[in-house]
């Protein structure tokens, strides 16, 4: 860990520092990360005991804001420090914890000042970290302290463990010696996590606190959906859009009554998704026109954090990233509203989820785009089915809860 931490150190100095304030130049984003960085140096100490929760970006702060709140709750005799990994990570943060979090902060850079500074400043007793965040020199300071260190809702792609296991004498140096327990969400990330050096009386599985969440009626926002049949297809990205639409003119033609509401991933694609519409001969509008479904076919989701509340208008969730290579994104924002999910063939990333979804029959993963046109219209068409389907979604979700109360009992007694 010496060599590591001179290491990384010196590369830290010498080509991230230097190349991250030449980017932060041009890029907004990097520049105000660069000043939330700095700031940790103006944190006040903070008196009495602090327990600490990290979720990098905005998946993983949505996946711990019930467990944040509930341990707010519980642990009374704490004061709650969030941090967050990224600028609309940290602004959610900063959104959904103001009456509960003692400070919302910036993750520092793992570099060995900015930790000890951190640490000094914050003294946590616990540190929880959700999902796959493994910070060597961050970790190792936090065991040198006798700190208890978690990992929960741990979980590792197929593609970064292809890389991960290869460095498994070095991560059975940082487990057996830095963390306290790996709370992963299915016994295959158990596995990985074995596999990577974790020892066996680290890993536990807890589930996934994603099926801990409440289904929330958005009524905050005002969607017509002007009594039609919506299919949402979201978080698409690049050569997705074309067989969501390509499938979409198929149903439509036998089901007039049906409509897209499509949300790419990244907005910087908007024009590109325009110009695929445009070729279709649809009618189509933007969601940040307030334009509708009662004068267009097609409507284009062109704002950030409205999908997840959308979800809950739809009849349909196609979830996209799952005809690509991405790996898929998360269908329980659509399920939790008991909307019948659809995903191509690519979920790696979610691979425990749709387990748990496909097992109670409340989800369908397609390997083909006929596949796809096919479970569309069997549920515009079998009402029966529809139901079903529905039904089985919250079905899924009783199945799988449980996972904040076996996490907040393992903080608890350590």
């Amino acid at each position: 860990m010496l060599i590591y931490a001179i290491l990384s150190t010196i590369i830290f100095i010498v080509i991230i520092l230097p190349l991250y304030l030449i980017a932060a130049c041009f890029r907004h984003d990097l520049f105000v990360r660069l000043l939330g960085f700095l700031k940790i140096f103006k944190i006040k100490k903070i008196e009495g005991k602090t327990i600490m929760f990290h979720g990098v970006s905005v998946g993983e702060i949505i996946a711990i804001e019930d467990l944040v709140k509930k341990a707010s709750t519980i642990l009374t005799d704490y004061k709650i420090i969030v941090t967050a990994g990224t600028n609309t990570g940290k602004e959610l943060a900063e959104s959904k914890f103001k009456d509960i979090a003692h400070q919302v902060l910036y993750f520092p850079p793992d570099f060995p000042p900015f930790i000890s500074v951190f640490l000094n400043k914050i003294h946590p007793e616990k540190v929880i970290i959700a999902e796959t965040e493994i910070w060597p020199n961050f970790s190792y300071m936090v065991s040198k302290r006798n700190i208890p260190l978690f990992i929960i809702n741990g979980r590792i792609s197929d593609h970064s463990f292809k890389y991960y296991k290869h460095l498994s004498a070095f991560f059975r140096m940082i487990f057996d010696k830095t963390y306290t327990k790996i709370l992963t969400q299915s016994e295959a990330d158990k596995q990985k996590f074995l596999k990577m050096g974790a020892g066996p009386e680290t890993c536990e599985v807890m589930g996934n606190l994603k099926f801990d969440i409440e289904g929330k009626i958005p009524d905050d926002i005002k969607f017509d959906k002007a009594d039609c049949k919506v299919i949402l297809a979201g978080s698409t990205h690049k050569g997705e859009d074309e067989i969501v639409l390509e499938t979409f003119d198929n149903v439509h033609k036998k089901h007039q009554n049906t409509k897209l509401l499509l949300a790419p991933r990244h907005l910087t694609r908007l024009d590109e998704i325009t110009n695929l519409i445009e070729k279709t001969g649809y009618k189509f509008g933007y969601y940040s026109k307030g334009d509708s479904f009662k004068d267009n076919d097609i409507l284009i989701l062109d704002v950030i954090g409205k999908l997840a509340k959308l979800y809950y208008f739809c009849d349909i969730a196609f979830i996209g990233g799952s005809f690509s290579k991405t790996g898929g994104h998360n269908p329980l924002e659509a399920a939790i509203f008991n909307k019948p999910v659809i995903s191509g063939p690519t979920i790696s990333n979610f691979r425990g989820i749709y387990a748990a979804l496909t097992e109670q029959q409340a989800g369908k993963v397609v390997n083909t785009q006929d596949e796809f046109e096919q479970e569309l219209l069997k549920l515009l068409e079998d009402n029966n089915y529809y139901v079903e389907v529905c039904n089985n979604c919250c079905k899924a979700f009783e199945q799988n809860r449980g996972a904040i109360d076996f996490v907040i009992n393992k903080i608890r007694n350590s």
